[in-house]
Formats: C-alpha cells, structure tokens, sequence
C-alpha cells in the first residue's frame, strides 16, 4: 500500500476513534470518495491496535486496576474495585459482541456499508448526542456507574455496529442521558472501548490468518504507529476541553458532513 495512503488511514483513525464522530464512517468513505483501494482488514486491525494502545496509556491507572481485579471476577467474588470494574465492563461488551456476531454471519454488515447510510446516522445520532449534552444532567461520576447503567450503555453502544453512528458518540450519548458528567461519560465510553476493540480485532484477525501478503507487515506496524500517535493526540486534546467545552463543535461537524453525504448519496 501507498505510504501515504497509510498514513491517511492511520491517521484518521487515531484522530476519529476516540471522538463522536465515527472512525469506520470515514474509512469506509475514503475509497469510496478518492477512489482508493480499499485497506484491507489486516490494516483494520493494525490501526485499532494503534488506538487501543493509546486508550490504554491515557487511563493507564484504571486499566490495571481492571486488570488486577479479573482474577476476582472470573472466581466470582466481585468485592474489590477492580473486580468490580471489570465486571461492569464485561457486562457492556456483551451486547456488542452478540449483535456483532449476528451481523457478520447474516451479512447485513456489509450491506450496511454505503454512503446513504453513513450520511443518515451522521445527522440523526449527532442531533440525539446535542440533544443528551444539552437536557442530561451532570450529576454522576464514574464511581457511580452500576451493572443496570453498564448494560444500558452496552446497549447503545451495539447500535454503533451501524456506519457512521460512532461507538463513542453513542456511548457518551447514553452516560449524558443517564446524568454522568460529560467528562466521565466519555471515559466510560473511553474504557468500554478497551473489550470492545479486542473483541472486533480478534473477529477480523479470524479472517485474517492466512491471508498476508508481502509486506504487510511493514504497513501494519507502519498504520498502527501513526495511529496510536494520532489517537493519544486527539485523546487527550478531547478529554481536556470536555471540562470547559460541549460536545456541540462535534455535533457541528457530524450534522454538515451528513448533510453533504446524503447529497453525494441521492443527487
């Protein structure tokens, strides 16, 4: 693959992951709006490794109490923060996993990969995410989430299988409902990411093996270098504006671009 065309993917995904703007949305439109060849799912999964390890650096801290507390779980005893927080987040991949599974072996996935599609959840779930930041309350942290309000955002966060809705969009977009701050929605949805990302990636490494060719190695490890960069940039920026700015600048975003895709789409 083209190096720059690497660097374009890995870009966009580090950049797009992590904010409510839906990172499949635009890796999906770049070959369909360029006319580039399409990435392929050995550099998917290279680029979600990239992201993964930049969300897991950002909440280090969490993430190793998480995984501390696994032990616990597994035989269990859910008593320590750490066991209780992996549970929690066990409970909230679930749905995504069950639904994913349903709709990759359906294959209703790719059918759902166009530009229409994209452009329509877009618009509609940018206008639901203004609409929880503006009427949710902030009234919760992270330390209040419970096993109801993990499967809740679980929930939402399986309709971000659909093109274009975001995974953090949707998930942020719940916790504002539910009255978490918009800071600790977003790092639930943040942390959710973690299972999330792993369990997508595993899917995708499953259709993967065996099927490398000549260097794709060199771009994987190229894609997922950027991607991590540019992921811990746009990570970090987002989480510290969340505390003085709404998410309004990425409802903005989402509501043009919709508009323009669904004109591409049906002009």
């Amino acid at each position: 693959m083209p190096l720059l065309q690497l660097m374009i993917l890995a870009l966009i995904q580090g950049i797009t992951e992590f904010l409510p703007v839906s990172s499949s949305g635009h890796l999906i439109l770049l070959p369909q709006l360029t006319g580039m060849q399409d990435q392929g799912q050995a550099i998917d999964i290279a680029v979600h490794v990239g992201t993964l390890g930049a969300v897991m650096l950002y909440f280090w801290g969490d993430v190793r109490v998480a995984a501390m507390g696994v032990p616990r779980m597994i035989t269990g005893r859910i008593d320590t923060p750490g066991s209780r927080l992996a549970f929690l987040l066990l409970i909230a991949t679930i749905p995504v996993i069950l639904l994913g599974l349903v709709l990759k072996v359906t294959g209703i996935a790719d059918m759902m990969r166009s530009t229409a599609v994209i452009g329509w959840t877009m618009l509609i779930f940018g206008i639901v995410l203004w609409w929880a930041d503006k009427t949710g309350p902030e009234e919760k942290v992270d330390t209040d989430w419970t096993r109801l309000d993990a499967l809740k955002m679980g929930l939402w966060q399986a309709v971000a299988l659909i093109p274009g809705t975001s995974r953090s969009g949707i998930t942020i977009t719940a916790g504002r409902f539910m009255g978490y701050t918009r800071h600790d929605a977003a790092k639930l949805s943040m942390l959710m990411s973690i299972p999330t990302i792993l369990a997508s990636g595993g899917l995708l490494m499953i259709d993967v093996i065996g099927n490398t060719t000549p260097g794709l190695w060199r771009d994987a490890a190229i894609g997922a270098t950027f991607a991590f960069v540019a992921a811990l940039a746009a990570l970090t920026l987002m989480m510290r504006l969340l505390r003085s700015v709404s998410f309004t600048p990425y409802v903005i975003y989402r509501v043009i671009l919709g508009v323009i895709l669904l004109a591409v789409a049906y002009g």
